[in-house]
């Protein structure tokens, strides 16, 4: 009986010592991942449909903090430039310093340096005669100084974008240094992340990696998984270790 007992206070201890671990680790990771995807990663809400069908008016969207010289054609941004207003704003970038922003082509697209681009994020539905209507309503020719950046909403029939700005000495573009962060998903409603897309990929720079977020949730899942089933295990261990005593006892 007593080598019993000590067989069930060995096992009762070594079950503690490793809900004890497993919680720790899945704190550490829990609130780390939170730590750091605070950070990395700030919230913005979209007022307008510029961006739709991409983010809709009322989207929280989390915005990786990046720099101007991280920037790449593609990228959804957030900004600040005093030509456009004071309040941040959310388009997508289509060129950067150096490149000729055309539009349209015979066949309704965006070229940028020639390279006709298309762009599966916009929502072109069918046009007169069953032609599919055009990346922008009206067309348009922009170079892009050095430096700058070139800008359009994905709702092209209703964005107040670089188009406004063309008569502007830079021709609608932004500084690099406006540029405060890069959208990555929208957070509520839940649809998910904002993909970097392939439209771009073919000109010189590609596009831009994909940013931590889905790491970070990972890291948040699996801590939240190790804490719940740490506290469990005790509890379950020692039930167990009661009821094999008295499974010998009958025998």
């Amino acid at each position: 009986m007593s080598g019993t007992k000590r067989k069930n206070d060995g096992h009762g201890r070594t079950g503690a010592m490793v809900s004890g671990l497993a919680v720790a680790v899945g704190c550490v990771l829990f609130l780390g991942g939170f730590v750091w995807a605070a950070l990395v990663y700030q919230p913005y809400t979209v007022p307008t449909a510029s961006m739709s069908p991409t983010v809709n008016p009322g989207d929280r969207v989390l915005a990786e903090r990046i720099e101007g010289s991280e920037v790449r054609r593609g990228d959804v941004v957030v900004f600040t430039d005093e030509v456009w207003g004071a309040a941040p704003m959310v388009k997508r970038v289509v060129g950067v310093g150096g490149d000729q922003v055309v539009c349209c082509d015979e066949r309704g697209r965006l070229t940028v340096n020639d390279t006709p681009v298309d762009e599966p994020y916009l929502h072109r539905g069918p046009a007169a005669r069953g032609e599919r209507a055009p990346a922008s309503p009206q067309d348009f020719t922009a170079e892009v100084p050095r430096g700058q950046i070139f800008l359009l909403g994905d709702e092209r029939a209703t964005s107040l974008d670089s188009r406004v700005h063309l008569d502007d000495p830079g021709q609608g573009s932004v500084p690099l240094s406006a540029v405060q962060a890069r959208v990555d998903a929208v957070a509520w409603p839940l649809d998910g992340m904002i993909g970097r897309p392939a439209s771009f990929a073919a000109l010189p720079g590609g596009v831009s990696a994909e940013g931590p977020l889905p790491l970070q949730l990972g890291t948040i899942v699996i801590g939240a998984a190790l804490i719940l089933g740490g506290a469990a295990y005790g509890p379950v261990a020692a039930r167990l270790g009661r009821r094999r005593p008295a499974a010998g006892a009958a025998r």
